[in-house]
């Protein structure tokens, strides 16, 4: 069919398409509505995706994505697609199926644990299903990238991936698999037109572009790159009150960032504190947790120190102890740039075994072993302190930094550095005297500047202008194709079902048949319907020979952005009842030649 061509499709919203939109009947395709949410779903996007048809599950973590899901999931897709096409990026596609000996120099296998899904294959061999493709790629370019001429390079695909989460949850928020766009750049310099920062800014704008054009409201925070890696990262978090993330921000300068990236601005803190008490023993059986040890001293958890033992990740590891406030958690990345170098939780029994008392250990334990003792300004606040005796079954108070670790101290053995999570009411690190907010936040994409962590671990060099090796530095740029449909109903539902934006609805209009038997009804409802779609909408009509008042709570449960009812009574006055999915009134009777304008006006244009 061609395009109709009117005076007002320069008012078309640009999401229309620009030819036909598609018209489908109800009875025609799955829609498997209900009024009955699963036993398990609690968060929104689970119960409305469920009861509307949109998805079914199949086993833990798995779904089947109906029709109306995959409509949705494609214009996703097209976005995604034709943002990372302007941007510069290529497409391509990589299996799934990849072999376990592909991580055995990054040592992700290790770093993924029981997340990664692993199997064997008739011969013996080991395998894993993709969580991500960074290893793949790079043993790709390895054979494929052989002069500084073939830089930049971004090469990018939309696949199905994969993570063994031991309790998937939420739907399709915390999947076994599910739908991903990843995307890999390369360079030989950091700078400059061809470096990794202008492909990472390039990235950053095509990601705000993407969930802009989503309908999605949306945040930009900086992360921790965590089993990814890399220097730096930023989250695309889209903004909800269900959200399963903590995005802290400062009001005043407009820095957000997660919970385990956030700085926190300047606090005064001094080792100058008198003591006020002496140090008492005391015997807490069975209590290493600082809530019960706290409530049998009778103090507050904010008068203890918890003081937790890592390692270095060297060749000859150190011994590390992390010291923060008891009402506070320490911040294992912040604790690594304390360090100047990769830390990790200690093995317990290693520890037990250095002579640490998990649980029981305090700062004085740099007098028995040798060790890095970082801490928190917060935790230099106070004259006397509650803490581990360094012997089990027994905490202190009194513990006083001045007076017990002063030769220590003296010596710069005691370093001060921000360790611990960020909480709202923080000072801001951007803005003096405004404090950090807390917002919650669904993460529906990533960016990260790799570096040459994958080059220089698997390989992966050229020779530059200059005829010298060098490692391939790289970028890697993830968004949660399935994960975006979910936090967008996070984001936008009433109490009675979904609220699309329109440009990710599965349909942008829904056409409601009343009596669709009866005479010349559906040659009307035809006719609207191709007007519609003429201008480029996508329209749904329900033809469904049932009651009005049940087709009328599916169409808020299914949540297209438009609704037109239809009936003999309608048409005969060539009226037609209208109602956008946003608006909280009942249907409006307008007359049949508004029917089109007033669709295109409610969808934006």
């Amino acid at each position: 069919m061609s395009t109709l061509n009117t005076p007002n499709d320069s008012a078309r919203p640009s999401y229309l398409h620009a030819s036909n939109g598609c018209i489908q009947l109800w009875s025609q395709t799955l829609i498997p509505t209900t009024r009955e949410a699963p036993g398990d779903a609690q968060m929104p996007s689970h119960i409305f995706l469920a009861r509307a048809g949109y998805v079914r599950q199949v086993g833990a973590g798995i779904y089947n994505y109906l029709p109306l899901a995959w409509r949705s999931l494609k214009k996703i897709s097209a976005i995604v697609r034709d943002e990372m096409d302007k941007a510069g990026a290529s497409e391509m596609l990589m299996p799934a199926l990849m072999p376990i000996e592909l991580y055995k120099d990054t040592k992700r296998d290790v770093d993924y644990g029981d997340l990664l899904f692993t199997l064997e294959d008739r011969h013996g061999r080991q395998a894993a299903l993709g969580p991500t493709h960074e290893e793949v790629i790079t043993d790709l370019m390895c054979t494929a990238l052989t002069s500084y001429k073939q830089f930049p390079l971004n090469l990018y695909q939309i696949q199905t991936k994969f993570r063994d989460e031991a309790r998937p949850r939420a739907g399709l928020l915390r999947c076994r698999e599910f739908i991903m766009k990843d995307a890999y750049s390369f360079h030989i310099e950091l700078e400059g037109d061809a470096g990794l920062n202008a492909a990472y800014d390039k990235m950053y704008q095509a990601y705000t572009n993407i969930f802009t054009r989503c309908g999605l409201d949306f945040s930009a925070v900086e992360a921790e790159a965590g089993p990814i890696g890399g220097s730096a990262s930023h989250e695309f978090m889209v903004n909800c009150a269900s959200g399963e993330d903590t995005i802290l921000v400062c009001p005043a300068s407009g820095y957000a960032a997660n919970v385990e990236k956030a700085e926190i601005g300047e606090r005064a803190w001094s080792f100058d504190v008198e003591p006020s008490k002496e140090i008492e023993k005391h015997h807490t059986p069975n209590m290493p947790g600082i809530e019960g040890v706290a409530e049998h001293l009778g103090l507050d958890a904010s008068g203890m120190l918890k003081s937790i033992v890592m390692r270095t990740a060297e060749e000859t590891p150190r011994w590390v102890v992390a010291v923060v406030r008891g009402d506070h958690e320490v911040n294992e990345a912040k604790v690594r740039d304390a360090v100047g170098v990769g830390v990790e939780l200690a093995p317990e029994d290693e520890a037990k075994a250095a002579g640490f008392v998990i649980g029981y250990v305090s700062p004085r334990m740099i007098d028995r072993i040798e060790q890095v003792l970082v801490v928190d300004p917060d935790a230099l606040a106070g004259a006397s302190w509650a803490t581990g005796a360094d012997e089990k079954d027994h905490h202190i108070t009194g513990f006083n930094w001045s007076r017990d670790l002063a030769s220590h101290i003296a010596d710069g053995k005691v370093k001060v550095a921000d360790i611990r999570n960020a909480h709202a009411g923080d000072p801001s690190p951007r803005a003096a005297g405004a404090i950090l907010e807390e917002r919650r936040g669904i993460e529906v994409g990533h960016i990260f500047k790799l570096g040459t962590k994958y080059s220089e671990a698997m390989g992966l060099s050229v020779l530059d202008k200059n005829q010298k090796k060098q490692a391939v530095i790289m970028g890697c740029y993830g968004i949660g194709v399935s994960r975006t449909l979910s936090a967008c109903v996070e984001m936008s539902h009433d109490d009675n079902g979904i609220i699309w934006p329109a440009a990710i609805a599965p349909y942008h209009v829904q056409i409601i048949v009343i009596k669709p038997k009866a005479e010349g009804v559906m040659d009307e409802v035809h006719k609207l319907a191709g007007e519609l779609a003429q201008r480029g909408m996508d329209v749904l009509i329900d033809d469904r020979d049932d009651r009005p008042g049940s087709k009328f709570k599916d169409a808020d449960l299914v949540g297209m952005p438009v609704r037109f009812i239809l009936s003999p009574k309608t048409i005969e006055a060539d009226s037609v009842e209208f109602k956008a999915r946003r608006s909280d009134g009942r249907a409006e009777l307008i007359d049949r030649a508004q029917a089109v304008e007033s669709a295109l006006v409610a969808l934006g244009g």
